[in-house]
């Protein structure tokens, strides 16, 4: 079971590297894929311990774990389901001096990207550990500009909001003004200032944002 806690704040860096976590109860595993990763000029921080890792304030760049599944008085693979149960996202690469199939197919099943039986080749890990950084730095923009958008549609004015609804349902200026009781002048003025929050120059930018953040459509209620 964690007895850490996964809510640490992201540290804040103006350094993008990626980051490689290690947490392995071996010194010298830490240390020879320490120095593996920072040969390519990968960050690393290495514990020996899940709740060392766990106390560790994450940064906010793209990262991966390399966990080991034996650990001295518990298991990666616990750890692991708890890691995902808890809602931390971050690729997971697992290593094992006594692995076996079943162990594998238990780690794959549970989200790990991939799984090394020691000893293992330098080049494999640092493919794999290339294709784990890349996805999470695909998941971190995504997050990233989700977030943006969000801000975004809550910096739009309750009127806005309503024509933006209109607009996601396919009406035009005229019947978005017949619906909300208001000129087809004032409409164009909240529909082009709902635009520029939007920081959408098309409707189909705009309905591609609002369906990623679940606004639905205002559909008219006149016949």
């Amino acid at each position: 079971m964690i007895s850490g806690t996964l809510s640490t704040p992201p540290r804040s860096s103006a350094n993008e590297t990626p980051v490689v976590y290690i947490v392995d109860d071996d010194e010298s595993m830490r240390e020879a894929l320490g120095g593996l990763l920072r040969s390519i000029g990968l960050r690393v921080e290495a514990f020996e311990s899940p709740n060392q890792f766990l106390s560790f304030s994450k940064y906010d760049v793209p990262s991966c774990l390399i966990l080991d599944v034996r650990l001295r008085g518990e298991s990666g693979l616990t750890f692991q389901r708890d890691i995902v149960k808890a809602g931390l996202q971050i690729p997971i690469l697992f290593i094992t001096g006594y692995g076996d199939m079943e162990m594998s197919v238990r780690a794959m099943k549970a989200g790990a990207l991939d799984f090394f039986p020691k000893p293992f080749r330098d080049q494999d890990m640092l493919d794999a550990v290339a294709h784990a950084l890349k996805h999470d730095g695909e998941r971190i923009a995504t997050e990233r500009t989700l977030t943006a958008v969000k801000i975004s549609y809550s910096s739009l004015t309750p009127r806005e909001k309503e024509v933006l609804g209109f607009v996601l349902a396919g009406l035009m200026n005229k019947q978005i003004a017949s619906e909300m009781s208001l000129s087809e002048i004032t409409v164009k003025i909240h529909r082009g200032q709902m635009m520029k929050k939007m920081e959408s120059r098309s409707v189909a930018d705009l309905v591609r944002k609002a369906e990623a953040i679940h606004v639905p459509p205002n559909h008219p209620k006149s016949p």
